[in-house]
């Protein structure tokens, strides 16, 4: 009796010791689950917000690519300008070349007269001239340098200024598109059609890029290039004769005049003119020392087939003076300067009349920056995605485009943003305020 009654206390002591041992492996267990539930959340919303931010990051990238497409269409159509240029100064000289052999077959004037007056070369150079003859404004070298323009023009004009307008138009849907790519990747278990729960909450792409006139900075940029080449400079220099000519005018000589010129109308079409003439000094007791001009030859490409020239000229003028004396017509049907001008009117004026327009429409319009903007491009997208436990994760984040030279300008100066230069870039950035905290749950 004495052993059996010392017994019990120790067995009921090893019973309540196993239900607290079960009570405490119960809510280890419990906690276990909840630890693993939480880290479940965790790793679900971790997953998401690296998912989220390369989805952000892709879109700024689209845009960064849209942007430097539309600063190479620019800078196309640059270089388009440019050729256009050098292909109507071709077509003005091919015309001075083909009226020089004109001139050098009639013998008006003689080669050997320039060539005794101001030297070997220029003699030279206008016989030269003969390997131009048929260079007319109907030849076929003049007809294929036109057709050329014209092939350059429809390509300023029809080609790229239509992608331009499809970059800009289609960029909101191709930066969607792209996201939503990007989102299916990191979630492949997802099928393709999977909609995904896609908040764009900032966007200020609307407005960012805006249409100007072709006579704003590209203009600008097209004068400023063109400037470059030689070929496009202006073209005027005059020989002298070294002789005395005429008591009256001791000082005064016989005068070799090339003129030319390839500029922008006022509505951004190319124009060139070229001419060369022999200017004789003469006097009479009427009107005493004067120059009489000998058109020896001459070319106009003009922007307009009704545009008038800039230069000096009359319509229409005679075909020669052998009746009626040159200064006496200049009097009575020009205000010409001839005493002491330094133009040449008279080729000018033949220049106006034999003038062939190549078809062109002008600098065309283009997108920049808006003016009233500044800063880069951003974006800020929020996602909302079912997650574990039944949750929905709810995550943030942001990019933005930027423009950034590679490396500094030579002047030192810093550069503006400008769809003129392929130099934009895109990367993460901090969501704004409206987007929330980045990674945040509900």
């Amino acid at each position: 009796m004495t052993g059996r009654a010392s017994s019990y206390p120790c067995c009921v002591q090893q019973g309540q010791a196993l239900v607290l041992a079960m009570l405490l492996i119960s809510a280890a267990l419990l906690v276990l689950v909840r630890y693993f539930a939480v880290g479940q959340v965790v790793g679900a919303k971790a997953r998401q917000l690296h998912a989220l931010d390369a989805t952000a990051y892709s879109g700024a990238l689209i845009q960064a690519r849209a942007l430097n497409m539309l600063a190479f269409i620019n800078r196309a159509h640059v270089g388009h300008q440019v050729a256009m240029a050098h292909l109507v100064t071709l077509g003005s000289w091919a015309s001075l070349g083909g009226t020089q052999a004109q001139q050098l077959a009639s013998g008006n004037p003689p080669a050997y007269l320039i060539g005794m007056l101001f030297g070997p070369q220029y003699g030279a150079a206008y016989v030269s001239a003969a390997r131009a003859a048929g260079f007319s404004s109907l030849s076929l070298p003049q007809s294929e340098l036109a057709g050329a323009y014209a092939k350059h023009d429809h390509a300023v004009l029809a080609i790229l200024s239509t992608v331009q307008d499809a970059v800009v138009a289609s960029l909101p849907e191709v930066r969607q598109q792209a996201m939503l790519a990007v989102l299916r990747e990191n979630y492949p278990e997802y099928s393709a059609a999977a909609q995904f729960d896609l908040i764009i909450n900032r966007d200020n792409w609307p407005g960012y890029v805006q249409r100007q006139s072709g006579h704003g900075q590209l203009r600008s940029l097209v004068e400023d290039v063109a400037q470059l080449y030689g070929f496009l400079s202006p073209r005027n220099d005059t020989a002298y004769n070294s002789w005395v000519v005429d008591g009256r005018c001791p000082g005064l000589r016989h005068q070799l005049r090339r003129r030319g010129s390839t500029e922008l109308d006022t509505l951004g079409r190319w124009q060139s003119a070229d001419t060369l003439s022999f200017h004789a000094l003469r006097s009479n007791r009427w009107i005493g020392c004067y120059y009489r001009e000998y058109a020896m030859g001459w070319g106009w490409i003009p922007s307009a087939l009704k545009q008038s020239m800039g230069q000096p000229h009359v319509q229409d003028p005679p075909a020669d003076f052998s009746a009626q004396d040159f200064w006496r017509w200049v009097q009575e049907a020009t205000n010409w300067d001839i005493a002491s001008g330094s133009d040449n009117p008279l080729a000018n004026s033949r220049a106006v009349a034999s003038r062939q327009r190549w078809q062109g429409g002008g600098l065309p319009s283009y997108f920049d920056v808006a003016t009233t903007l500044s800063g880069s491009l951003g974006l800020s997208v929020t996602l909302r995605h079912p997650g574990p436990e039944g949750l929905t994760v709810i995550t943030h984040s942001a990019a933005e485009t930027f423009f950034d030279r590679p490396e500094a300008r030579n002047d030192a100066r810093n550069e503006q943003a400008s769809l003129f230069h392929p130099y934009w870039q895109a990367r993460l950035a901090s969501p704004d305020d409206n987007a929330g905290a980045s990674g945040g749950l509900p």
